[in-house]
């Protein structure tokens, strides 16, 4: 089964939507491939990134409803065994980089644990994922080589690809993130529960079965 994650590195709710998926895939037998695709919330950040307090409060309006938003958060994430740190993380970082670090794993088998390695260090150490030194270090937690991710990052090799699949997200009406779609075809939109991403593994199999039995049989 195909699963396509449609999400930035800065969302909290995509490090929250990662952990409840995963609960509801534990068990479930080998042969799942999921995938995670860009999609950036803010494509036209500055490329060092904006005060993130500042840039948080011209967003919502108000340190109050900034502390807010991110006391619903840090609820939601600590089930899940997520400690957010919101009050390190000094930097809004432009997400480019990032996207383009994922793609990079995804060629060498390793997407997951590179986008793992991003949240944790985002949002739970308060580094700057925007830094091409926080990015290395994050490809070597997700296991790459040291010297590949750095000669890779130094240059611009995947940007128009991060570029294309956001647009491509959301021409498909792709507004916000994550988003998981299953078998090209079934979509869940948000951090949901592991019960709904649990109907949905069993309405994507069902689907796979019955077209599987409606195939011919191949030919003598």
């Amino acid at each position: 089964m195909q699963v396509a994650i449609v999400s930035d590195t800065i969302c909290p709710w995509c490090y929250i939507g990662k952990r409840r998926f995963e609960r509801a895939r534990a068990g479930r037998p080998a042969g799942l491939a999921v995938e995670w695709r860009p999609f950036q919330l803010n494509p036209d950040m500055p490329a060092d990134g904006v005060d993130r307090q500042r840039y948080m409060v011209a967003k919502f309006g108000s340190e109050e409803r900034v502390a807010e938003i991110f006391g619903a958060i840090e609820e939601a994430g600590e089930p899940e065994g997520i400690q957010f740190v919101f009050d390190r993380i000094a930097r809004t970082p432009n997400t480019m980089n990032s996207h383009r670090l994922i793609e990079f794993a995804g060629q060498r088998g390793a997407q997951d644990a590179v986008v793992e390695a991003l949240f944790r260090r985002y949002f739970e150490q308060g580094e700057d994922i925007g830094d091409c030194a926080v990015l290395e270090a994050a490809g070597v937690d997700g296991g790459l080589d040291e010297d590949e991710v750095r000669r890779f990052l130094s240059g611009t090799e995947g940007a128009e690809q991060v570029r294309s699949e956001s647009e491509a997200a959301s021409r498909m009406g792709i507004s916000g993130v994550p988003c998981f779609i299953f078998e090209g075809k079934y979509a869940v939109s948000g951090a949901q529960p592991p019960d709904v991403f649990e109907r949905v593994f069993e309405l994507a199999a069902a689907a796979r079965a019955d077209t599987a039995a409606d195939s011919p049989p191949p030919a003598a």
